[in-house]
């Protein structure tokens, strides 16, 4: 008996599927991160020149968006006397300040989430090309057994 064998289509054409799917969230992902960093830059927004790192660069990175809302945060509470926008009493006037620097700061703060979903999306996209070209060598070398004919039998 002889088998006759094949390359496995399937597994190429899965390997092909897992690859594009990689391209496209890599190119997402980079995108994205692009995206946000431009809109961010257009803003001009500047880091304080007293916060803990990046102090006076541009705001277009996940880093400086951070360190910008971290010295968001204690200017406000500086401002405050140290209560948070809850502690202040309706009344107070401060309280409008604390409120101002909370929707800076969660802007500011889903910059950073966003930056880091456009991470997220590109390393999948890094993972997916990875293992579609490791399935792609895999179905170079393996065969696979179509079918099994037998030997004429001569009596």
């Amino acid at each position: 008996m002889s088998a006759a064998v094949r390359k496995p289509a399937h597994l190429k054409a899965l390997a092909i599927v897992v690859m594009a799917f990689g391209m496209i969230f890599a190119v997402a992902g980079t995108a994205t991160w692009a995206l946000v960093s431009g809109n961010l830059r257009s803003e001009q927004i500047t880091v304080s020149e007293d916060a803990a790192m990046f102090g006076g660069e541009l705001v277009d990175t996940p880093w400086e968006a951070w360190a910008q809302a971290d010295i968001i945060n204690h200017h406000a509470l500086d401002a405050s006397g140290g209560k948070t926008y809850s502690q202040l009493d309706k009344e107070d006037p401060v309280r409008e300040t604390m409120m101002n620097g909370s929707f800076l700061r969660a802007s500011l703060f889903t910059s950073v989430v966003a930056f880091g979903v456009a991470l997220l999306v590109f390393g999948l996209g890094v993972v997916f090309i990875v293992t579609g070209e490791a399935l792609r060598r895999i179905a170079a070398r393996v065969d696979v057994p179509t079918a099994v004919t037998a030997e004429p039998v001569t009596v």
